[in-house]
């Protein structure tokens, strides 16, 4: 069984990685905050102190961090990845950034004799815990049936969608659909509520119907239950579509929905609102409707 190494134990990676534990791969992880290390370590897993060591440590090393500069700085940065490496590892990258920042680490790691993958994630904090992510795959195909086993204990659907970046790509696409289908509940729960129907009702009756969704499902409860402990935070939601816009910039596609939804978590994150669940959109159409 292949050594894994695990980098970035927040909300998302914290779980999946206790997942490969689960599955019983030898784990080594790393975090910048050390609580999250300290608990896996309690669980089995081995502490590291920077990102080269958990390479120099690990046949296939994992990352789940935020953006796109920080994927940089973990795998080409002073004590990171690449210094660590060696020819043969594996990297699999389950963040969600940049498509060219995937083709840029790509390349990189492949002059050195090193393979890697864009696996972004799709599926929550609560899919994260349970093993059932959704895991869209980019790079090469003999890397990629190398990576099963491992991306297996973390989620169910796992397609590998092309080339190196086309994980991302996929991504992008999820959180389109994601962002306006959380902003259709939130502004059809409020059209129900002002109009004095109960959203708990209308939300019953749409998931019957060809409305019913997983964001209906699980962000519409939160919407109904104003309870907004961040399953995937808003501020992050906001960075996926910068993501998607610059990606529609390069290739002149205008992404009109998208502009619009991003506009309206703008509006949010300058009430300082970042850290709740995206679901929190509804609060900005509850505010705009007066209720």
């Amino acid at each position: 069984m292949e050594r894994v190494g695990f980098i970035g134990l927040g909300i998302m990676g914290k779980p999946m990685a206790r997942n490969l534990l689960k599955a019983g791969f030898p784990l080594t992880v790393f975090n910048r905050s050390r609580a999250a290390m300290d608990e896996l370590a309690r669980d089995g897993a081995i502490a590291a102190d920077s990102p080269m060591q958990v390479a120099q440590q690990s046949d296939v090393v994992i990352t789940c961090v935020s953006d796109s500069p920080d994927v940089e700085a973990v795998v080409l940065g002073e004590n990171g990845i690449l210094a660590g490496g060696r020819t043969g590892m594996l990297y699999i990258d389950n963040s969600t950034i940049a498509p060219a920042t995937s083709r840029k680490i790509y390349k990189a790691l492949k002059a050195q004799g090193m393979d890697a993958l864009d696996a972004p994630v799709s599926g929550g904090d609560i899919g994260a815990q349970q093993g059932t992510l959704s895991i869209m795959v980019g790079g090469d195909e003999a890397a990629f049936q190398r990576s099963l086993p491992i991306l297996q204990a973390m989620g169910k659907n796992i397609v590998h969608v092309g080339a190196a970046g086309a994980g991302q790509v996929t991504k992008a696409c999820n959180q389109i659909v994601v962002a306006m289908t959380v902003q259709a509940v939130a502004e059809a729960l409020t059209l129900a509520k002002k109009s004095g129907v109960d959203p708990a009702k209308v939300r019953s009756a749409l998931l019957g119907g060809f409305a019913q969704s997983r964001v209906l499902d699980v962000h519409g409860q939160r919407m109904i239950d104003g309870t907004f402990e961040p399953g995937f935070k808003l501020n992050l939601h906001r960075k996926d579509m910068n993501i998607v816009l610059q990606t529609g910039k390069e290739l002149n596609l205008p992404l009109l929905g998208t502009a619009q939804v991003t506009e309206l978590m703008n509006s949010l994150l300058a009430q300082g609102k970042g850290e709740l669940d995206n679901s929190a959109l509804i609060t900005l159409y509850e505010f705009l409707a007066g209720l």
